[in-house]
């Protein structure tokens, strides 16, 4: 799959990693490609990353990974909704003191095309990094609509 994962931070360069290793295209949205981060992400990811822009990656990829502060969501939307539109998105974030944690109305909103799935929020980094527990793969909380939003979601998931 064709992946672009907005945010470079730890949340986006440890899914970057582990998904450009399964055999994804990974494609790294960030405001300065050149930013320390977003080198370490691509580092970390490999030859089949790329860090570019954030309009290049949403217009190249498939499905949509937002790994970016839930503060900068609404302001996100705004910008690039149009380029979620059909696409699978994916909301890792959470909006800390706020009445609601996830963006999904936000980016319902922003993108009413979108299919958005809610993982990858609730467990830190490190844990996507190294998914076991006593030598053990542990499956990670998720939720999606039935059909081909959950078969991809349990897929990255595995990956």
């Amino acid at each position: 799959m064709q992946i672009a994962i907005i945010g470079a931070g730890n949340i986006g360069g440890a899914l970057g990693a582990k998904w450009a290793a399964a055999g994804h295209r990974v494609l790294f949205g960030v405001r300065d490609p050149e930013s320390p981060k977003a080198r370490a992400s691509l580092t970390a990811a490999g030859p089949s990353a790329s860090v570019t822009s954030i309009g290049e990656a949403l217009r190249k990829a498939e499905v949509v990974l937002l790994s970016l502060p839930g503060i900068a969501v609404a302001a996100f939307t705004g910008e690039h909704g149009p380029a979620l539109e059909g696409k699978l998105v994916i909301d890792a974030t959470n909006q800390f003191g706020q009445p609601v944690m996830n963006a999904i109305a936000t980016i319902q909103a922003a993108a009413p095309s979108a299919r958005i799935v809610r993982a990858f929020n609730s467990l830190g980094w490190e844990n996507f990094a190294e998914p076991t527990l006593n030598g053990e793969q542990v499956d990670l909380l998720y939720c999606a609509q039935a059909g081909e939003a959950q078969a991809v979601a349990e897929r990255l998931i595995a990956d």
